[in-house]
């Protein structure tokens, strides 16, 4: 299936916002300024696997194979969720920097 270019930059967005919200909350209750940044691989190689994550470390010859079958949308996409992440943390620095305690 190939997706238009509307599909795609809603994608991106939506990534983008929802990883950073999801890093937003998760560095507010734990306190832990790059706990999405550190997790999100592997939600990214949730996503992309149909197999378990753990075969990457039993079978990697499998895995990586399919790493290299991902699309460059699919590549973009994953990114944007990534730079969300980090954003996510680089906000929370910001945030702690200017004095907010409960960040």
């Amino acid at each position: 299936m190939q997706l238009n270019i509307a599909t795609m930059i809603i994608s991106i967005i939506l990534f983008f916002v929802l990883f950073f919200g999801i890093g937003f909350i998760l560095n507010m209750l734990l306190r832990q300024t790059w706990i999405m940044a550190a997790i999100y691989p592997l939600i990214a190689l949730y996503y992309i696997a149909d197999f378990s994550v753990t075969i990457y470390f039993t079978n990697p010859d499998k895995a990586l194979s399919d790493l290299t079958a991902i699309k460059v949308a699919d590549m973009v996409i994953l990114t944007a969720g990534f730079l969300g992440a980090i954003c996510a943390g680089v906000v929370m620095r910001w945030l702690r920097g200017r004095g907010y305690r409960m960040f």
